[in-house]
């Protein structure tokens, strides 16, 4: 048969009628990536004022990484913004800051110590200074007119976090109105907001604890060695292996110990706790990840366990 009587000719790289090539397919991380640089890509040309949150834990290194992407090779169009506890571990500050430093970033720090120091917050009872974070980081959003803000949450790490869209509206006090979530078909998101108001964005919400460390380890990317197998002094508390430092732990009965730990988590060191590892490698962390029943913040973060609703609350009064 001829090509004039309905054959065509061969095309490489597409499937031929007997189907004998594979159609093209992305793999699940490439279809992630895809996403959450479409949502960049997506916010940078709809909103004025975007900032991204940066801490230098992990989900935060992968957004910038994907924004970095996102952009090339162009530089990132918007700045950095960290809520500084003062309680913070000093590996993941001093990555923090080689990052920027690496980038060319520009990085807003809001400082719950100043807080404190001003009047405006005060110690908690606890130590922790996780639930103070609320205010500084309101407040930074309000003075420099963030209109979108680029938080690392993901829907498999809570149950508050599983109900967010990607597209979070906030009212004109940062506050988060479940009821006011919009629909979100077919990847296409409402950004719209009144004066005052903005939109917190989630670019790895579909993304889980094991795709962020099976991308990291594809991408070659760098993380702080605190999540990585070490040995540290600790203590326990709650179930939960501590850092002893300046917050108030240990107390006189919690002795310390020397343990090989790593972290699943970073974030104040007074709620985030280590566990019992010997993975020093990236292999070994996502095989280690792979067999784990409990989420990351459901085995190490103490202040999710003040109560059931304890980040729905915090969500409400204006936390991610």
């Amino acid at each position: 048969m001829s090509e004039a009587q309905g054959t065509t000719a061969a095309v490489p790289g597409v499937p031929d009628a007997g189907g004998a090539d594979t159609p093209y397919a992305l793999s699940h991380l490439d279809a992630l990536e895809s996403e959450s640089v479409h949502i960049f890509r997506e916010v940078a040309g709809e909103f004025e004022r975007p900032v991204l949150l940066f801490s230098g834990g992990k989900d935060s290194i992968v957004m910038l990484h994907l924004a970095l992407k996102a952009f090339a090779p162009a530089a990132v169009p918007f700045t950095l913004l960290h809520v500084d506890t003062g309680h913070n571990f000093p590996e993941v500050l001093a990555y923090r800051d080689r990052t920027v430093a690496r980038h060319g970033l520009r990085l807003h720090v809001a400082s719950v110590q100043e807080y404190i120091d001003a009047g405006k917050l005060r110690e908690r009872p606890d130590g922790t200074r996780n639930p103070l974070q609320t205010v500084p980081l309101t407040e930074a959003i309000q003075e420099h007119r963030f209109d979108a803000v680029f938080g690392g949450g993901r829907r498999d790490e809570e149950k508050a976090r599983a109900k967010e869209r990607v597209f979070s509206l906030r009212d004109e006090f940062s506050q988060w109105d479940p009821r006011r979530q919009r629909p979100e078909l077919w990847q296409l998101y409402n950004g719209r907001h009144a004066a005052g108001e903005h939109v917190r964005v989630f670019p790895l919400s579909n993304w889980t604890e094991l795709d962020v460390w099976q991308y990291i380890a594809r991408e070659g990317i760098e993380l702080p060695e605190i999540y990585f197998a070490h040995e540290r002094e600790v203590f326990s508390r709650s179930g939960m292996w501590l850092t002893a430092g300046e917050w108030g732990g240990p107390k006189e009965s919690e002795p310390v110990e020397v343990r090989q730990i790593r972290y699943r988590t970073v974030g104040d060191m007074s709620c985030t706790g280590a566990v019992d590892s010997d993975a020093t490698t990236l292999d070994a962390v996502i095989a280690e990840i792979a067999a784990s029943r409990l989420t990351e913040r459901g085995a190490t973060r103490a202040d999710d366990k003040l109560s059931e609703a304890a980040m729905e609350d915090r969500k409400r009064e204006g936390y991610f």
